[in-house]
């Protein structure tokens, strides 16, 4: 494939710095559209930085005036109204607009597993879901009415080594090397798919400049399936340590009110179990398959957390309020 002129809204994020990376690695040229950058996820050499506010028409307007790219990866994009301003800003100037939705948006709880690109799109339970559902019918009528040559990219849980899968980041693990209980949701055999992020951007970046994904959608997922004691358990042998688990139920944990995020995001996602059917990806990139195991990924977590004293931060009220939960329910 000839390089293709590729703009990134984002490029420091999880997900995009790897993206990033992978574009920069297939030859194309990057253009990175933020506000600053991140010293976890330094910007690479060789891209071409622009600031502007993504969310202000003029401040795009100063930074790219009338540019035009082969692909646009929006991965800052929530509501609708964020994505309705792209869709008017890079109707006719863009050759493939790819959004980053949510594989939280399909059916909560799913009626059928492996879950696969046609499965509904319905989650009652988390805002942020429902917003990315919204975000896709927009996507999905334009293409309808006018062609927008869009491409849907639905992540589920991508991780890389600055990322635990738990609440609490750091607090979890360092609960487990103090000996402290750590909570794992519901009885713990609920299954779920971690995904590397060097992993899902070898996927994400070869749908790039192929008119064949325009109007499609695509999850991009590992195909390892474990349990959320293995993941809890994979953490603790990275750690050095056996966790001691105990397990207590989403509702009580949401219901406790430590924090809405934490009990939002288990009845809108994690308490249910999820593994998907990744052929259609496969199919549109030949020969790509995730290839990291999450003992692997745990490893680079913890070694990651280890070379640096200040990445090993503690959040004092929620490890008392994991404490108060271990003492009521556990």
């Amino acid at each position: 494939m000839n390089p293709l002129r590729t703009l990134l809204l984002g490029g420091t994020g999880i997900i995009s710095s790897a993206c990033l990376r992978e574009a920069l690695a297939a030859g194309h040229d990057a253009t990175v559209l933020n506000r600053g950058t991140t010293r976890h996820r330094p910007l690479p050499a060789g891209v071409r930085v622009v600031s502007a506010d993504v969310r202000d028409p003029d401040s795009l307007d100063a930074a790219l005036g009338a540019e035009t790219f082969d692909v646009v990866a929006d991965f800052l994009s929530f509501t609708p109204d964020h994505v309705q301003s792209h869709i008017d800003r890079w109707t006719d100037t863009v050759g493939q607009y790819i959004f980053i939705s949510s594989a939280s948006a399909y059916q909560t709880p799913p009626a059928r597993l492996p879950v696969v690109e046609s499965t509904p799109l319905r989650n009652p339970f988390w805002q942020y879901s429902r917003n990315k559902i919204e975000c896709e019918d927009l996507l999905v009528g334009a293409y309808r009415q006018t062609g927008f040559p869009m491409t849907i990219v639905r992540p589920s849980h991508t991780y890389d080594r600055t990322s635990l899968p738990f609440h609490g980041g750091w607090t979890y693990i360092e609960r487990m090397r103090r000996g402290q209980p750590v909570i794992v949701h519901g009885d713990g055999t609920s299954l779920w798919t971690l995904t590397h992020h060097r992993d899902f951007a070898g996927a994400f970046v070869g749908l790039f400049g192929d008119a064949r994904n325009h109007g499609e959608a695509f999850h991009i997922t590992s195909d390892e399936v474990l349990t959320w004691d293995q993941i809890a358990r994979a953490l603790g042998t990275a750690a050095g340590v056996e966790p001691h688990i105990v397990h207590i139920s989403s509702d009580a944990i949401a219901a406790a009110g430590v924090n809405a995020d934490w009990g939002d995001s288990l009845l809108g996602d994690k308490a249910h179990s999820l593994f998907f059917d990744n052929s259609k990806i496969k199919a549109a990139v030949p020969g790509w398959r995730a290839e990291i195991p999450y003992w692997q990924g745990a490893r680079e977590i913890i070694e990651w957390h280890d070379a640096d004293a200040a990445r090993r931060v503690v959040a004092p009220d929620l490890d008392a309020a994991m404490d108060r939960l271990v003492a009521r329910f556990g």
